[in-house]
């Protein structure tokens, strides 16, 4: 019997590890900090053996392969010994890939994958077909491989779970944009972090179909120097396009092969330039997938905001307060705040990953009367913004950042949460930074 060594107890190490149960191998699940409840509550429901708190190498490096959770960074010890001894790594992306004869829909991109993802699967639920939604968002994808019978999968994935994908391969593989992000990870060299995203396209053949912004410069540049297979299909906000998505007098037209579908931007449930690309790349796989026009029109006008993305909490005293706690990068923020109307009390903040504020300042000096940097280390965000915010404080919880944010604010205001940066600071992630921020919010 084959030994399975999974690093890491989250959700997709877990979801790993009962898939690897599942198909009998010997497996053994290591992570050096501390497994919550519920998946030591799952691994124990599945016999699996585990360690927290530690990685024991006489238990790891016996493994005949290793699937690493996303968030392990590749420059981990243990995941150096591992390379030394020749022990083959993989993601959970590939290892469920293996067992799974679904169509894939695979989605990954710097802004906006939640958005597209979330409305792929529930486009496609609308449709009345069995979908699975995972990778990123909702259930692991190998955990639902073990315990689910999908007819197909909306995969939201990162450049962390792209990086160890080698035999996997999407049926449909969509890149929403690439902007800087993560370069931490990626030796501070963007073309690594392109190369990363540009993985999701691995293994397609001419049957398979790759959606892509063409108004994304850094993506129409790498894709100008590489070869793939899959059938291009480009949405555009500049002009038309013979097969893919286009703006066309108050409208977004999408086309495949010889059918047409068009809807008025007004009708999209999601305002803001950027989510029109985002209904367009959504559209154009559902138009792909053989979808009806009805269901597409009447699913692009009924969906509703994905939770941590500008999304509107309370508004007290005619102040408006807005989590958009998923924005960890410079590009996410700058929507944020190209979309606001109202003066803005902005919220930032966590783990920087080798940002570059510069393109924000303009917007700033326009848009923002204060800032409130929440955080470990601030000072990145002070020397970058200190001659065009007025008034910029430092916090260190969620609590003091919404009191100090009701204190700056007037009516007529919107206090804005996006951070510009990682969670990891002070939160598990930026689920429970928003959250956090939503309650404090509610508490005022």
């Amino acid at each position: 019997m084959n030994r399975i060594v999974v690093l890491g107890g989250g959700e997709s190490g877990v979801g790993a590890a009962v898939l690897a149960k599942t198909k009998g191998f010997d497996v053994f699940l290591s992570d050096r900090g501390t497994i919550s409840p519920e998946y030591v509550s799952e691994l124990e429901k599945w016999n699996i053996p585990f360690e927290q708190g530690q990685h024991t190498d006489s238990l790891i490096l016996n493994a005949d392969e290793v699937i690493k959770s996303p968030g392990i960074p590749s420059t981990a010890e243990i995941v150096r010994k591992l390379e030394d001894k020749g022990i083959h790594i993989i993601s959970e992306i590939e290892f469920a890939g293996r067992y799974d004869s679904a169509k894939k829909i695979c989605i990954t991109g710097s802004n906006g994958k939640t958005t597209t993802t979330s409305l792929i699967y529930y486009l496609l639920q609308q449709a009345g077909l069995n979908v699975g939604l995972g990778g990123n968002i909702g259930k692991s994808y190998a955990y639902q491989v073990a315990t689910a019978n999908h007819d197909i999968y909306v995969l939201e994935l990162s450049s962390f779970q792209l990086d160890n994908m080698y035999d996997f391969k999407a049926d449909i593989a969509i890149i929403t944009n690439i902007t800087p992000d993560h370069l931490d990870r990626y030796d501070h060299k963007m073309e690594n972090y392109v190369k990363a995203k540009f993985r999701i396209t691995r293994n397609m053949s001419d049957d398979d179909c790759f959606i892509f912004c063409s108004d994304d410069e850094i993506t129409i540049n790498h894709l100008n120097q590489i070869v793939v297979k899959a059938k291009k299909l480009p949405f555009t906000q500049k002009g038309e396009v013979e097969q893919g998505a286009f703006v066309k007098d108050d409208k977004m037209v999408v086309r495949y092969n010889d059918s047409e579908c068009d809807m008025y931007l007004q009708e999209l449930a999601l305002g803001g330039k950027h989510n029109i690309y985002n209904s367009m790349a959504a559209a154009i796989a559902a138009k792909v997938m053989d979808v009806d026009n009805s269901v597409i029109r009447s699913s692009l006008s009924t969906f509703q905001a994905v939770e941590h993305r500008l999304e509107k909490v309370l508004s007290i005293g005619d102040v408006l307060y807005v989590n958009d706690s998923k924005a960890t990068n410079v590009d996410a923020a700058w929507y944020a705040l190209e979309c606001q109307t109202r003066p803005v009390v902005w919220i930032v903040g966590g783990k920087d990953k080798g940002n570059d504020y510069a393109p924000l300042v303009p917007l700033a000096k326009e848009k923002v009367k204060a800032m409130i940097c929440m955080g470990v280390d601030n000072a990145k965000f002070h020397d970058s913004f200190k001659d065009v915010v007025p008034v910029i404080k430092d916090v260190t919880s969620a609590q003091d950042a919404v009191k100090l944010a009701s204190e700056l604010s007037v009516a007529g205001d919107v206090v804005l949460l996006s951070p510009c940066c990682a969670s990891f600071d002070l939160f598990k992630n930026y689920e429970d930074r928003g959250r956090q921020f939503k309650e404090a919010v509610r508490n005022l």
